[in-house]
């Protein structure tokens, strides 16, 4: 005799394990280490810095 097997219990677990793989791709896609962030985050400052300080003030 054959186990019973629970359909909706499978096609959870195979969902479960399709969208795993799929984070893990767009992870690998997408991600960016935390160092990363801190690098891109300290440039768009100092370019918004160096911006700052060109700009001229109004004659009014």
């Amino acid at each position: 005799m054959s186990n019973v097997t629970n359909l909706n219990r499978f096609r959870k677990q195979q969902a479960r394990v399709k969208k795993r793989a799929q984070g893990n791709e767009n992870a690998v896609k997408f991600g960016r280490s935390a160092s990363q962030k801190r690098l891109e985050e300290a440039r768009s400052e100092k370019a918004g810095r160096a911006l700052e300080a060109h700009r001229r003030e109004r004659e009014e």
